[in-house]
């Protein structure tokens, strides 16, 4: 039977509780660390040789979906009771509502160091010390709306313009295609500064600290976010009942992505598992 994922925003005070709790578990047992080592491991960009499957690239949603599903399972090992919250970014939009609240993620960073002092992923809580990552810095950091150069969330329509477009995915399948729903959602788009940010990589400026680079999933946010993005990919699939996940066929040679993006039926490293298998996710779980 299918169990559900509910809007952060929703949760009653047991239900945050045991999300929380079975969080910090997973973070004791070492396993909460491997989840951001892989995520290092796959952020590649279109400026790099080799396979993308994680970004810039069609397999984001898949990618990222099972991704999701991982520590999923990895927290309903210790209780079966929780799933994964959303947060839906469109109506949750200030650092004082859902997620930012004490019992959930905690808040802000402070003004010195970004560092965040409250919540129970606060370093001074004694749960959450960042063992993995692209700075030296132990403590879990945030910048809610940037303070310095203030950005908004994105918004209903924001959204709206990627689900509207009926086509998953175009060539050259990189950052820098202007159609399909794929890019519309990830959020590579066109312009300086903020103007270049939509979407899902607007939330992760917007959120700022840890969640800034390749290893974002230090910050417990990045899951409920993710979450969010995966809900977009089930909307869309429904609103446009029988589009699928492109490229059907990997891009042949002489094509500048032969070999560096991931086709429909092609193995998902590092799965074993194909996009095709990943687009249908009602019988594992639905959301609230």
């Amino acid at each position: 039977m299918a169990y559900v994922r509910k809007d952060a925003g929703t949760l009653t005070a047991t239900e945050k509780r045991r999300f929380v709790r079975a969080l910090l578990e997973v973070k004791r047992r070492g396993e909460y660390d491997e989840f951001v080592r892989m995520h290092l491991a796959y952020y590649s960009s279109d400026g790099e040789r080799g396979l993308r499957t994680a970004h810039m690239a069609p397999s984001f949603l898949p990618w990222h979906r099972r991704f999701l599903l991982d520590l999923e399972t990895a927290l309903r090992r210790v209780d079966s009771a929780v799933t994964l919250p959303y947060w839906d970014w469109t109506r949750d939009r200030t650092a004082t509502v859902a997620p930012w609240t004490e019992d959930l993620l905690g808040g802000n960073g402070r003004r010195s160091d970004q560092q965040v002092m409250t919540g129970p992923f606060a370093y001074g809580q004694g749960n959450w010390t960042i063992a993995v990552g692209v700075t030296d810095g132990g403590f879990l950091t945030r910048d809610l709306g940037r303070r310095r150069d203030p950005i908004e969330l994105p918004t209903t329509s924001d959204l709206e313009r990627a689900l509207k477009d009926p086509v998953y995915d175009v060539a050259p399948w990189d950052s820098t295609v202007t159609r399909g729903f794929r890019n519309r959602l990830e959020g590579w788009s066109t312009g300086r500064g903020s103007a270049s940010w939509r979407n899902h990589n607007r939330v992760h400026r917007w959120v700022g600290g840890a969640m800034l680079g390749a290893a974002s999933v230090n910050d417990p946010a990045f899951w409920l976010h993710h979450a969010f993005v995966d809900l977009q990919w089930y909307r869309w699939q429904r609103r446009h009942g029988g589009a699928r996940y492109l490229p059907a066929k990997p891009p042949g040679r002489g094509d500048e992505q032969h070999r560096r993006i991931v086709a429909r039926h092609e193995k998902l490293p590092p799965w074993d598992v194909t996009p095709d298998e990943l687009e249908d996710i009602g019988r594992i779980y639905r959301y609230a």
